[in-house]
Parts: structure tokens; C-alpha cells; sequence
């Protein structure tokens, strides 16, 4: 019997996956253990191993795409086996979670269909466009076409006002124009009536009068003066421009230097003036040589108009959109609910690196041995933790947690965003130790290759952006740690010791604390702690 597989929860937090690869085909035979797909996690992209054995039957899910867990994700069962019913059976559920607007969209589309059918052979209903995304009425500014005038396919009917431009809009249909449904001046919502074109002759009396928008008549609103007044004023303002600033506006005005008129819609005008082009040089292709969008779209300036003097932008705006990844959705989702609900506060401290430089250079002359800073700051965090459990606790509502082991969280940058590994017990191991986790941990995560095991159960984090040249930052702590230590540059810069300036070599650290658990006295205290293990690291070896 066939299996449905629905995408599993493959992390706590996790709420939706992408599949990232299909190790199998429909149609290819699956064992128990089989590897059936690679999905990425809000975490990671992990390996999906099947359950049951059979024939991959149906697969749900494209690679690429995102679905919420326990969406049907692939069928398994037995070569040839009749599907229809179970996949008949989750389009029957996504149903039922449609909600009762989308019932009435769909009534409404039906009534709309039902009166489409109704229109006389050969009629298309124009309705008013959006021509912007916020655009909800817009204005006829001007009709270019009359009712019994032939048109043409790309012909331009009528210039509308919206919210943010007047626009010529282009007819997508041949015929006649058999009806306007709103004046010059009148306005309406997107979707209403502006205009019928069919065969010539057509009676389309009763369509205008009968046609609805979602399920109501369309009515226009009637033309008044109160609306003709701001038309008006709209035609003074180029005239206006042109006496304040006569080189400037030259180039866009309808009236060229010759003192003649240029007939320009208002959309080829504003392309115009945003593209810096002398309109007198432009020949239209319009009605009556009216110059239109596609004639300023297609001019290529001459050597005269480049000599205006007015600057004309020669950059082009440009940009890419990349989806978000699950884990940049988890990240910026954990990180706001750690930066809003937990009350951070920062203490930053310097400390002197002399000897922790000489102790690196010292262990490391050691054969088949390497140790970084980094490692030295993990081991130095975990012997202070035992010392003030307080900085290594988490929160609850009722309850604080004081953790007795320490597993610290490193942080690790990795193309989609952050991830952070935890070294376990880090205070019962060696420098070697840590410093061999953390680099396998760092490139199994480039690799996405962590498990959730090795990114789970973290007490204390630290974020070290010193390799970068960053000499100090803070950092959002990492729920439900209490504390993340911020781990800056070593800096040779010159220091007061005993008096007397000379050379020396300094760290900046900042810890970010939740104050719900670590007041500033413990906070402090536990940089003082760590002060003496980083500036005497022989210490951490007793």
C-alpha cells in the first residue's frame, strides 16, 4: 500500500524546508535508509532518509521549491500502484483551508465569467488599468481616440492620471471604438468601465449599462467643475517653469525655441525631463506627429541636444533580488526576538596580549601543533564559566537555569548567513583539542554539512571578527545564552607600563549580557576572571 511522505520537521525551530536535491526519480526503486532528498532547514541542509521501500510514485515537491512541514512531500509504494485517490485527497484538504473571501473571489469570478459570455461576438470590455502598484482610481486625462474611430492594436486610447504619473495607456485589442465610459476629467476605480471596442455597428448599449466590477454595478463619477479646476491649473504649470528657468525647461516644455508648438503626451514630456532631451529634437511618430513614449524611448541624442548644457545622467539603476533562505529567515527571526525580549546591556574591556603571544608562539613550536587565539579565548571562557555559573545560565519564565557543564557556541560565517557550532565540555579539553574541533566544525559548516547535534545545547557563545581587522563590535545574544563575548583585532599601538610608554600589543572585548540573569557586577567579575587566564595563559594549563 502507497506511503504518503509529508516534509518533516528536521529541526526545533524549523518551520517550512526547501528541498535542495532529489537523490531519487519517480520511478526509481527506494530501500529502508535510502537517501530520498537533500532538504535545507532554517539550520542546514541535511540528508532525508526514507522509511519505507518500494517505487517512488510521486514527488510533490520540485527541487528549489519551499513548502511548510508536513506538506506532501513524495508518494512510495508499489510499482504501478494507483495513486489518484491519496493525491486527490490532499487537493481536498488544501481546499478546506481556503477561507470563505477566497469562496467569494471565486463566486465573483464566476459572475464575471457568466457575463463575459454574454457579450455580443467579437466586443472586448476595456476597463480602467493599474497602471502603478498603489494605484486604486485614476483620472482620463485625455481621450486620443472618439467613439467610431477604427483602432489598432499598440494604438494609444487615453492618457490617465495616476497617483503617480499621467500615462499613456495602449489598446490590446483591434476594432471600434463602440463606447467610452468615463469623460475627460472623470475618474473611477481600478476595473471600472472605460471604454468598449468590438465590430462597427455593434449595439453594446446593454453590456455599459449592465457591466459590474466584483459583483456591483460599475458607476463613474459625473464630471464637475471642482474636478475640471485642477486640469486646468495642470496645463498653466509648464508655462509657469518656463518663465521661471528658460534653458531648463526648453529641453521639456510643449513650446519650442522657435516658438512653435510640440504636441508631446505627458508621459513622453516627464521621460523627457528625466532623460535630459530637447523635445524640438524630437520627430514623433504619434497622431498628427504627436511625440510619444516610444519616440523618446527610441531617440538617440544628437551632437546639438548633447550641447544644451543641461547634465544628462548616463548611470543605470540596477539591482538583483535573492529569495531568502530559510536560514536567513531563521536568523533574522531568532536575532530580533533575542534583541526585543531580552534586556542586553555591554561591558567592554582591554586586555594585554604580550603574553599571549608569546605563549602561542611558544606552543606552537611544539611538533604537529596549532593553536589560535580563538582557541586560546575558548579555553580561557570555559575555565571562567565553572567560576560564575551565573554568566553561564539561561532564562525562564519561572525558573533560571545554572548550567554546571560548559559547551560553547563559535560562531561561523558561511554564505547564507550564520551558524554556530558548539565545542562540548570545552573546559575538560586540551587547546589541541578545541582548536581541532573548531576547525572541523568551521569547515563542515562552509560545507552545510553540521548536524544538528554539533549546533544544539550551546551555554555561552563567542563571535571573534578580530581576523577581519575589527577592532571592537557587540554582538545579540544568542537565546537562550545569557552572554555572547564580542572578540576584536590584537592591535600594536604604543602602552603605559610602569610609568614609561612602549610598544605593546592590546585586545578589545565586549560581552553582551541579558540582565535577567547577569547583573553588571557578575558580568564584570567574570571578565576579570577571563582577564587573568588571557594575560597569564600559562594558567590555563595548571
Amino acid at each position: 500500500m502507497a506511503e504518503v511522505i509529508n516534509m518533516p520537521r528536521l529541526s526545533d525551530t524549523m518551520e517550512e524546508g526547501t528541498v535542495a536535491t532529489w537523490l531519487k526519480q519517480v520511478g526509481d526503486k527506494v530501500e529502508e535508509g535510502d537517501i530520498l532528498a537533500e532538504i535545507e532547514t532554517d539550520k542546514a541542509t541535511m540528508e532525508f532518509e526514507s522509511f519505507n521501500e518500494g517505487t517512488l510514485l510521486h514527488i510533490g515537491i520540485q527541487e528549489g521549491e519551499t513548502a511548510k512541514v508536513d506538506s506532501l512531500l513524495a508518494i512510495i509504494g508499489e510499482e504501478g500502484e494507483d495513486i489518484s485517490d491519496l493525491l486527490n485527497g490532499s487537493s481536498s484538504a488544501k481546499e478546506e483551508t481556503k477561507s470563505e473571501e477566497n469562496t467569494e473571489d471565486k463566486k465573483e469570478d464566476t459572475e464575471e465569467a457568466e457575463s463575459s459570455e454574454e457579450l455580443p461576438e467579437g466586443v472586448t470590455v476595456v476597463t480602467m488599468p493599474r497602471l502603478s502598484d498603489t494605484m486604486e482610481e485614476g483620472t482620463v486625462a485625455t481621450w486620443l481616440k472618439k467613439v467610431g474611430d477604427e483602432v489598432e492594436e499598440g494604438d494609444i486610447l487615453a492618457e490617465i492620471e495616476t497617483d503617480k504619473a499621467t500615462m499613456e495607456f495602449e489598446s490590446f485589442q483591434s476594432g471600434t471604438l463602440l463606447h467610452i465610459g468615463l469623460e475627460e476629467g472623470e475618474s473611477a476605480k481600478v476595473d471600472a468601465l472605460l471604454a468598449i471596442i468590438g465590430p462597427a455597428g455593434t449595439d453594446v448599449s446593454g453590456v455599459a449599462k449592465n457591466f459590474k466590477v466584483g459583483g456591483s454595478e460599475s458607476k463613474s463619477e459625473p464630471k464637475t467643475e471642482t474636478k475640471a479646476a485642477p486640469k486646468e491649473e495642470k496645463k498653466e504649470e509648464p508655462k509657469k517653469a518656463e518663465e521661471k528657468s528658460t534653458t531648463a525647461s526648453a529641453s521639456t516644455a510643449d513650446v519650442s525655441s522657435s516658438g512653435g508648438r510640440i504636441f508631446a503626451s505627458p508621459l513622453a514630456k516627464k521621460m523627457a525631463e528625466e532623460k535630459g532631451i530637447n523635445l524640438s529634437q524630437v520627430k514623433g511618430s504619434g497622431e498628427n506627429g504627436r511625440i510619444v513614449k516610444r519616440d523618446i524611448e527610441n531617440f538617440t541624442p544628437s551632437q546639438a541636444s548633447a550641447s544644451v548644457g543641461k547634465f544628462v545622467p548616463t548611470g543605470t539603476e540596477d539591482f538583483d533580488e535573492v529569495p531568502n533562505s530559510n536560514m536567513r529567515k531563521a536568523i533574522a527571526k531568532n536575532l530580533a526576538k533575542s534583541k526585543f525580549t531580552a534586556p542586553h546591556y555591554y561591558l567592554n574591556v582591554e586586555f594585554d596580549m604580550e603574553n599571549a603571544i608569546a605563549f602561542r608562539a611558544q606552543y606552537n613550536s611544539l611538533p604537529d601543533t596549532k593553536i589560535s587565539y580563538n582557541d586560546m579565548i575558548v579555553k580561557a571562557c570555559a575555565l571562567a564559566l565553572k567560576q560564575h555559573p551565573q554568566v553561564n545560565s539561561q532564562w525562564f519564565d519561572d525558573r533560571m537555569k545554572l548550567n554546571n557543564h560548559v559547551h560553547i557556541g563559535v560562531a561561523v560565517a558561511v554564505p547564507d548567513g550564520l551558524v554556530v557550532p558548539v565545542v562540548k565540555f570545552a573546559n575538560e579539553q586540551s587547546l589541541t583539542q578545541i582548536g581541532a574541533a573548531v576547525k572541523e566544525y568551521a569547515g563542515k559548516a562552509r560545507n552545510r554539512k553540521l548536524t544538528l547535534d554539533e549546533m544544539e545545547g550551546s551555554t555561552f557563545t563567542i563571535s571573534n571578527l578580530g581576523m577581519f581587522g575589527i577592532e571592537s563590535f557587540t554582538s545579540i545574544i544568542n537565546q537562550p545564552n545569557s552572554a555572547i563575548l564580542s572578540v576584536g583585532s590584537i592591535v600594536s599601538k604604543p602602552v603605559v607600563k610602569n610609568g614609561q610608554v612602549v610598544p605593546g600589543n592590546t585586545m578589545k572585548l565586549t560581552m553582551a549580557c541579558d540582565h535577567r540573569t547577569v547583573d553588571g557586577a557578575t558580568g564584570a567579575q567574570f571578565l576579570q576572571t577571563l582577564k587573568g587566564y588571557i594575560e597569564n595563559p600559562v594558567t590555563m594549563l595548571v
